[in-house]
């Protein structure tokens, strides 16, 4: 293993519910969440919204995650309903990908709960990789109070697979030996990138296992999948060669957020209420790096996961959450095709100081109070928690700000480089 990459994938177990009752022990409250049947989504008040995560005795009355806070009642009436916290994820993210910092410098983060790790120049100093992760996962267990699986391979696609094995609180190996073993019997539908369209087509032909996939005629699949058909071959045969990419939460060139929805969007005005959410969390980490951008960009996946962005050049500069989202909400409509929506994203680019800002003729005179608010409530949020303020355009809708890029990401292993 010398000789080859290394790469972990660090994923949190159940990580909403796991630091809501994470922060709350800390903070003095005697019921584990984790122990109880508990959910984090939505509102508790109104019963409006979904579930974003459940614990594990939630899953004993069959709630799934993606349904309606009133379904999850109606085989529950005792769950309790936690209202999603995003700065308190996001704390714990950070906290954990610190963490880890100390064994790789070389970290990528999938999403707020997962994280690729290179770990192939850090054996020269920390050794066996399979004792570091173990290491690594106890640490996080120990210090910052949740549990991790942690895959190890030698690319990212069967790291990430041999995080899900079996959880939680293990690690996996998936190296290329362990294919036919503990790879190839799983059901094909467990391969990354594997949707609800493509697992039909594929049982048509014969194929029920990634075992399957992986030993059939590749021309064929190509044909009956195009492209899509050669990709999920290839990740069935454990072949995949990206690299580990800048954090793309600390890279200065760009900053982005993103989030796959469990459920088909449809509607317009619920789509921008997402994008919404997000424009709020990459303003602020905008104003929180003190730049401002020039470029926007809107990225759509239609629940084929195939994916088609579009992007606007601005002539002036600026970290203004309304004026960004009036980029955004443009970008959007123009190019959305009118098919169901599981995936949206949207990043700021072309980034400059925020000293460097000269006004301009085409100034609204209320910029200035905007951008006075927009500070204003990012003290308030980053003090006392996402959730103090709400724009009243979330109250009723059952997303809040918890879309703000906290749900996973899922992107191709490739998108992501």
């Amino acid at each position: 293993m010398q000789n080859k990459k290394i790469f972990f994938l660090i994923d949190v177990n159940s990580a909403f519910l796991s630091w809501e009752a994470t922060y709350r022990l800390q903070h003095g409250s005697k019921i584990d969440l984790r122990n109880i049947p508990s959910i984090v989504g939505g509102d508790p008040k109104t019963r409006h919204g979904i579930v974003l995560a459940k614990s594990i005795p939630a899953k004993k009355y069959n709630i799934t995650t993606g349904e309606s806070l009133r379904d999850a009642l109606i085989k529950c009436p005792t769950l309790t309903i936690i209202k999603p916290s995003y700065m308190i994820y996001l704390q714990a993210s950070n906290a954990m990908i610190n963490l880890v910092k100390e064994y790789s410098p070389k970290i990528q983060r999938f999403s707020i709960d997962e994280c690729f790790v290179d770990y192939t120049d850090s054996q020269k100093i920390f050794g066996d990789p399979i004792k570091v992760a173990n290491e690594i996962k106890e640490r996080i267990k120990n210090e910052l109070g949740f549990t991790v699986n942690i895959g190890i391979s030698n690319n990212k696609l069967l790291a990430k697979m041999a995080s899900d094995l079996k959880k939680p609180d293990m690690v996996h190996t998936l190296f290329k030996d362990e294919l036919k073993e503990k790879f190839w019997p799983l059901s094909v539908e467990k391969l990354f990138m594997v949707g609800r369209k493509t697992l039909p087509k594929l049982n048509r032909i014969g194929i029920f296992t990634i075992g399957d996939l992986a030993n059939s005629n590749l021309e064929l699949i190509q044909y009956y999948l195009k492209s899509h058909g050669k990709l999920i071959w290839e990740y069935a045969n454990g072949i995949e060669n990206s690299q580990i990419m800048l954090n793309k939460y600390e890279n200065i060139k760009s900053i982005g957020n993103s989030t796959t929805i469990p459920y088909d969007i449809e509607n317009v005005e619920i789509a921008l209420l997402h994008l919404l959410s997000l424009t709020e969390m990459v303003s602020m980490r905008l104003r929180d790096k003190k730049k401002l951008c020039s470029l926007i960009s809107v990225t759509i996946k239609n629940n084929e996961f195939i994916s088609y962005s579009h992007q606007r050049k601005l002539y002036y500069l600026t970290d203004s959450t309304n004026e960004i989202f009036n980029e955004v909400k443009k970008l959007f409509i123009n190019s959305w095709k009118n098919e169901p929506i599981r995936h949206l994203g949207i990043s700021v680019s072309s980034l400059k100081n925020n000293d460097e800002k000269q006004l301009s003729i085409w100034d609204n005179k209320n910029n200035e109070k905007l951008r006075k608010l927009d500070q204003t409530i990012d003290e308030l949020r980053y003090k006392y928690g996402n959730q103090i303020i709400q724009r009243t355009s979330f109250l009723h809708s059952g997303i809040k700000n918890v879309n703000g890029g906290i749900e996973k990401d899922y992107p191709t292993m490739n998108s992501i480089l």
